[in-house]
């Protein structure tokens, strides 16, 4: 009887090192998926994450307890938008890094969550964005979503998060076309395209009521398109003649046959631009050819970017809309004025540590990034991981960040929309000798008066 039970065991015990062994070649021999600061994007990625404070325990964990939020999104770690989105990581990292220094977020029911960050390379690129993101969704099993950066990348991420019912918090994306799908899970953080520019508009009529003949040279992208129809139609309902208009191919670095025509048009002001190298090469482009009678240029992105100093001379009078910079007034009182909540740091508080982590002062697109990642904390501490309370909140909200005023549309036409936020205008100028960045407009945020007509205008 015990040599039949000894059988019996011996044939279990062969079974079950059979199955084990079939699991582990089914797995890959053990070549699972590594996460490291540097993985590349591949056809089969392995993500980047953070790494929250040894003491956290994975996992939900009980009431009281300790847990993980994982945040997931891609950023152009490669790629034509590389500058604008590392400077969006970097906001993001930041956030992520000071929620975790100071214990986690504690949510509704009692645990207190750190955070890890969950990030592929999206190479600049809508095909690797749609495949990554479902890989957010299904394998890594991201708790929220941050976009990536630019409009055409974020429209591709929100077909996929949308479809799986997961909050997405654009940021870095401007464009309207996106809030007009019909998604009920994605909201914009930035002042929309239909309203990017129009403050610009608004302050050559101001400097110069007789300056009426604009040239529109804008990127032939999803964003550029939608802010220059939007200033198109502005331009025209205020009066002004539209003596030139074209559209450049995405990646253009040679503009001399443009900039030709725009001269041979007679127009005395520019809007234009798409992101930033290519509105830094056309910026450099106009002040090489000293258009006889331009007094004017507004251009998109890249004038509010540190890097745009970089210019010199053809810098200083260009008027670039900004989404957030280090001079905005948003404060508690501010808040308190407008009888709405004010959440996280204060303009100051954030730019000393941004500062004091990355040796320089952050532009709108880092601040970008630390505003999503504050919002996502907010909605951990309000709602939860619970998405359906999270939507029901931000679809109510009206809040006041040192990123400034946070309201959606929460309508089935425009749902997610960004209502609340607004552009501030920048120009470099002269100042001792030194080439200094100043909010110019409105006036109730202006550092400066503005510089008209442009000190480089034949």
């Amino acid at each position: 009887m015990a040599s039949r039970t000894g059988l019996i065991i011996t044939s279990i015990i062969i079974i079950l090192v059979i199955i084990g062994a079939a699991y582990y070649l089914a797995k890959g021999g053990g070549k699972g998926t590594t996460t490291t600061s540097s993985a590349p994007a591949t056809s089969t990625p392995s993500p980047t994450t953070s790494t929250p404070p040894a003491t956290t325990t994975s996992g939900a964990g009980g009431a009281g307890g300790e847990c993980i939020v994982k945040i997931g999104f891609t950023a152009s770690l490669t790629g034509k938008l590389q500058k604008e989105s590392a400077e969006q990581l970097n906001g993001i990292k930041l956030w992520e890094e000071q929620v975790n220094s100071k214990g986690g977020v504690k949510l509704p029911d009692g645990r207190v969550c750190k955070i890890k960050l969950v990030y592929y390379d999206d190479e600049s690129k809508s095909a690797r964005v749609q495949e990554l993101y479902q890989k957010l969704i299904t394998s890594d099993k991201v708790d929220y979503l941050i976009s990536p950066y630019s409009s055409g990348l974020t429209a591709a991420a929100a077909a996929v998060t949308d479809s799986y019912h997961k909050i997405m918090i654009a940021t870095g994306a401007a464009s309207d076309s996106i809030f007009t799908k019909g998604y009920q899970y994605v909201y914009q953080l930035y002042t929309p395209a239909s309203r990017y520019m129009t403050p610009t508009v608004d302050l050559l009529m101001k400097l110069d009521p007789n300056n009426k003949k604009v040239a529109l040279l804008f990127e032939n992208s999803k964003f550029a398109k939608s802010v220059a129809a939007a200033t198109k139609k502005y331009l025209e309902e205020k009066g002004f003649q539209i003596v030139y208009e074209d559209y450049y191919p995405p990646g253009t670095t040679e503009f001399s046959t443009y900039i030709a025509k725009i001269a041979s048009s007679g127009a005395t002001a520019v809007f234009g631009g798409g992101h930033f190298q290519d509105g830094f090469n056309l910026v450099k482009q106009l002040y090489d050819a000293k258009i006889k009678g331009l007094k004017y240029v507004a251009i998109l992105v890249a004038p509010p970017e540190p890097a745009f100093a970089e210019l010199g001379d053809a810098a200083v009078g260009v008027i670039g809309p900004s989404q957030w910079e280090p001079g905005v007034k948003y404060s508690p009182d501010a808040a308190k004025k407008l009888g709405i909540e004010w959440y996280g740091p204060t303009v100051e508080e954030f730019v000393k540590a941004y500062e004091a982590k990355y040796g320089h002062t952050p532009g709108y697109h880092a601040a970008g990034g630390y505003a999503a990642g504050l919002l996502i904390q907010y909605i951990l501490e309000h709602a939860g991981l619970d998405t359906e309370k999270a939507k029901q909140l931000l679809d109510n909200l009206d809040l006041m960040t040192f990123w400034g005023h946070i309201k959606f549309d929460n309508t089935p036409e425009k749902h997610g929309l960004q209502i609340g936020h607004s552009m501030v205008l920048v120009q470099w100028q002269k100042q001792g000798g030194k080439l200094v960045k100043v909010i110019v407009y409105p006036e109730e945020a202006a550092e400066a008066e503005p510089v008209y007509p442009l000190p480089w205008g034949s």
